[in-house]
């Protein structure tokens, strides 16, 4: 049986090249996205039966439409990836950082994966080993020493890991971790970035599908825990 995955914000970069990269692998990839129409452009690309549906992480009515959906369409959820996230302060000061730019922010990187999480609960229940996947970056590592590097976006990053170690104490049933991708070539890491979209979304891939399920509760890059 083919495990089926979501992956939000999936129609470029790190979760379009995890998509392709999982169903090459044999698996049912459904490809979630704020614009319904680029969510099946996306799915088209892919192929292998990979399926769109709409789905704005910061919208609960269209969460729960897509959950709706895909409890109709496949009746059970084996791997959430929540990769959706955005990043409008590349270089400002934290100093001269606009509260409202952090609230946007957070309210997608961090309520909007919290939203979806709490939205696909009940349909990774019907897994056998149902697994939830969170794009973090090692920006949002307190391990590192200090960077004036996009705050509202470190912050973020830095409350989605404590969202997966809570996550992880309120669902343990469900393998739960979060993972860097590294600074990839994308829209938002930019053409310098030194790795491509796949090599970022090789660990994606590997946690969703080899990973051993007792890996809970983990910050992980290139197949391997890394710290907090």
């Amino acid at each position: 049986m083919k495990p089926v995955i979501l992956i939000t914000g999936a129609t470029r970069g790190i979760g379009l090249a995890a998509a392709k990269q999982l169903v090459a692998r044999g698996a049912q990839v459904i490809i979630g996205s704020r614009d319904g129409k680029r969510a099946a452009e996306a799915a088209a690309q892919v192929g292998g039966g990979t399926t769109g549906v709409a789905l704005d992480i910061t919208d609960q009515a269209s969460v729960d439409a897509a959950a709706r959906q895909i409890t109709q369409q496949f009746g059970r959820l084996d791997v959430l990836a929540n990769n959706s996230a955005i990043l409008l302060d590349h270089y400002q000061s934290l100093l001269d950082l606009k509260p409202e730019v952090l609230l946007e922010t957070l309210n997608t990187n961090v309520v909007g994966t919290l939203r979806v999480s709490q939205a696909f609960v009940p349909l990774l229940g019907k897994s056998s080993a149902p697994r939830i996947i969170n794009v973090s970056s090692g920006a949002g590592s307190l391990n590192g020493g200090s960077q004036a590097w996009a705050p509202a976006y470190c912050i973020s990053k830095a409350a989605v890991n404590m969202l997966t170690q809570q996550l992880t104490a309120a669902l343990p049933d469900v393998m739960v971790n979060s993972m860097c991708p590294g600074w990839c070539r994308t829209e938002m890491g930019g053409s310098n970035a030194p790795r491509s979209p796949g090599e970022g979304a090789d660990t994606l891939t590997w946690l969703a599908l080899e990973a051993p399920h007792s890996l809970r509760g983990k910050f992980v890059k290139d197949r391997a825990v890394i710290p907090w």
